[in-house]
C-alpha cells in the first residue's frame, strides 16, 4: 500500500521549500519535520528541486540515536550519503540487526527501485538523499505505516 498522504504532503513541502532551497548552501539547510512517511523524530531540508515532482531532487535528513525505519522500497532507486554519524543499513523484507552495513560519514550507498531495505541510526546521524522523483516509501508491513499527519 502505497502512502499517499505523504506524498501530498512532500508536493506541498517540496513546493514551498524549493524555492527556498534554491538559495541553499552545504552548510545552510533549513530544517523542518521529515513527511508523515517517517516516523515521528526525523527532520528533513529540501536541498535541491521538489520531491513531489518527477525531476530530480536532493535533500537531508536527521535522525536521532536508534532512529529506525522499518523495512519498505521505493519506486525509484535511491541514493544515500552518509554527512555525519553512522548509519546501518540492511537489504530484505525483514529487519535483522546481524548482518546490516555500516556507513560512517562519507559512506555511499544506492538501493535499487523495488529492492526491500531498512535503516537505523547510531547517534545523530545526518543523510543526503538524491533520486528522481516523486518520492514515494512503501512499507513491506503496512502496520509499520506512520499514522495519518496530526496522529503521530
Amino acid at each position: 500500500m502505497r502512502f499517499t498522504a505523504a506524498t501530498l504532503l512532500l508536493t506541498l513541502a517540496g513546493a514551498t521549500a524549493s524555492a527556498q532551497a534554491d538559495r541553499h548552501t552545504a552548510s545552510e539547510p533549513k530544517w523542518g519535520p521529515a513527511p508523515a512517511v517517517f516516523p515521528a523524530g526525523a527532520q528533513m531540508a529540501v536541498m535541491q528541486g521538489n520531491p513531489g515532482k518527477a525531476e530530480p531532487f536532493t535533500v537531508r535528513l536527521r535522525f536521532p540515536s536508534g532512529y529506525t525505519i522499518a523495512p519498505h522500497w521505493h519506486p525509484t532507486d535511491e541514493n544515500v550519503t552518509v554527512i555525519s554519524g553512522t548509519l546501518r543499513l540492511g537489504m530484505g523484507k525483514k529487519f535483522e540487526s546481524n548482518g546490516m552495513l555500516t556507513l560512517n560519514a562519507g559512506g555511499f550507498v544506492s538501493a535499487p527501485a523495488n529492492e526491500a531495505h531498512y535503516a537505523q541510526a547510531q547517534g545523530l546521524t545526518v543523510v543526503q538523499v538524491h533520486a528522481i522523483g516523486p518520492f514515494a516509501l512503501t512499507y513491506i508491513n503496512p502496520a509499520d505505516t506512520p499514522r495519518i499527519v496530526g496522529k503521530r
